[in-house]
Parts: structure tokens; sequence; C-alpha cells
């Protein structure tokens, strides 16, 4: 069994930056494919970036490429999310998610079979 637990949300200010941890508690391997989502109020949960832990292949949401950076510490059993020149924008609950498959879409929700309770991010103008 697999469990994720996000941490590292906050409040800052347009132009700042936070880096979101996911701890997986269990085995690190069964998460091939680990993404992070997030959903903004009044909107659809969204796909951000997502790593597969294998290979260290990653893929970014375009709303976020050059600014966002995915990581994962294998050994730490922990996958990041470094956020930089964030936008009132990126105002959102962020989540993470992780499958066991290496193979899938990225940001389709039915393919990740774990997800962690989310971390709120807020910025302000």
């Amino acid at each position: 069994q697999v469990q994720l637990m996000e941490s590292g949300g906050g409040s800052v200010q347009a132009g700042g930056s936070l880096r979101l941890s996911c701890a997986v508690s269990g085995n690190f391997y069964s998460t091939a494919r680990m993404t992070w989502f997030r959903r903004a109020p009044g909107k659809e949960r969204e796909g951000v970036a997502g790593i597969r832990t294998e290979s260290s292949g990653t893929y970014y949401a375009d709303s976020v490429k050059g600014r966002f950076t995915i990581s994962r510490d294998a050994a730490k059993k922990t996958m990041y999310l470094q956020m930089s020149s964030l936008k009132p924008e990126d105002t959102a609950m962020y989540y993470c998610a992780a499958d066991p498959r290496y193979a899938g879409s990225w940001f389709v929700e039915h393919e990740y079979y774990y997800w962690g309770q989310g971390t709120q991010v807020t910025v302000s103008s």
C-alpha cells in the first residue's frame, strides 16, 4: 500500500517561490509515474507536472513551463515541485498523484491510483 502526503503550501506574493513536497510511504518504486495536479476555486482539477520515477522523464503543462520544476529523490522517497515566478492564477489546492504503471497519460486523473490530500497554495497580487 502506498500513501502520499503533500506539504510546503502557503501564501506568497506574485513573483515569489514555493517548493511543494510529496512524501511517499510504502514502496516508492510502486509509483512509476508521479504527477502534480491542482484545482483552482470554481475550476476542474488540472495536471501541472509529471515525472517517471525510473527514467526521470518529465512533462509539464504549458501554463507552468519555464516556471515550475518537478523532481524526485528516491532515497528520501519524495517528489518535489519547485514553483517560481508565481502568479495569482497559480492559486489552487495542489495534489500529488501516483500510479504503478509506467505507461499512461500524464494528466488523466483516472489513470492515477494513489492520491494525496492536497496542500493549498495562495498567490496574492
